[in-house]
């Protein structure tokens, strides 16, 4: 179970965030697991990150990485290595939040339509974070 939640959240970190300082890496991570906590998302990290995943529907997932038709490929090993350490501390339960408790997000150069209806809570690097 702790290596299927390992794979899961390092494959999240790396398809979403892995050309972004480890910081930001770490804040993604965390929102996956904020949404684990949260009664309005699956239980388990492998639930989140492939929640709505349909092969033949795009861009109707929860991560983007699930749904934009590109199968998902790990092509820089020290990249997945580092998503695996990543994945690895944030799992630690007494790993702090830093993103205070937020389940969404998105690159600050995009203005997706739920974002209205969230409270803004952070903003780390290029992203924003919303609870």
């Amino acid at each position: 179970m702790i290596a299927e939640a390992l794979f899961c959240l390092a494959q999240n970190i790396y398809f979403e965030a892995r050309s972004q300082p480890l910081i930001e890496q770490v804040a993604v991570a965390q929102v996956v697991l904020n949404r684990v906590y949260s009664p309005n998302y699956p239980d388990t990290v492998c639930g989140v990150v492939y929640e709505n995943h349909y092969p033949n529907r795009l861009h109707m997932c929860q991560f983007s990485f699930m749904c934009d038709g590109v199968k998902e490929t790990v092509k820089d090993a020290d990249a997945w290595l580092k998503a695996n350490q990543i994945a690895s501390l944030v799992l630690s339960p007494d790993f702090p939040d830093l993103v205070d408790g937020a389940t969404h997000y998105h690159a600050d150069y995009v203005t997706p339509s739920w974002a209205s209806t969230q409270t803004q809570v952070a903003q780390i690097g290029s992203h924003i974070f919303y609870q």
